[in-house]
């Protein structure tokens, strides 16, 4: 019996061909990688001084700020940052926030 190319039917004919895609690059499994880029990242935060805070807020808020942190060239989370700080500064000088 011959070999066909298209046959595809008996797998065992084809156990050792390599197939078409993007080689793998790093000898870790993907969710070895994930963990050491967390733990990269959780590393590089705590260099900076970073602290996580989430919030929930409801979609127009949201598009609000990315619209204004797109206008600004900054990132959505530098922009919060940068509100909190002058309505901390102005509340702390003695200003009414609103």
């Amino acid at each position: 019996m011959a070999k066909e190319q298209t046959d595809r039917t008996t797998l065992d004919l084809f156990a050792d061909e390599r197939r078409p895609g993007r080689p793998k690059t790093n000898p870790l499994s993907r969710d070895e990688q994930l963990r050491i880029n967390k733990r990269n990242q959780l590393k590089r935060d705590k260099v900076r001084r970073l602290k996580r805070v989430e919030l929930k807020l409801n979609s127009d808020a949201v598009d609000a700020l990315n619209q204004l942190a797109e206008a600004r060239n900054i990132s959505r989370s530098e922009l919060i940052e940068i509100m909190l700080m002058d309505l901390l500064s102005d509340t702390l000088a003695g200003k009414s926030p609103r």
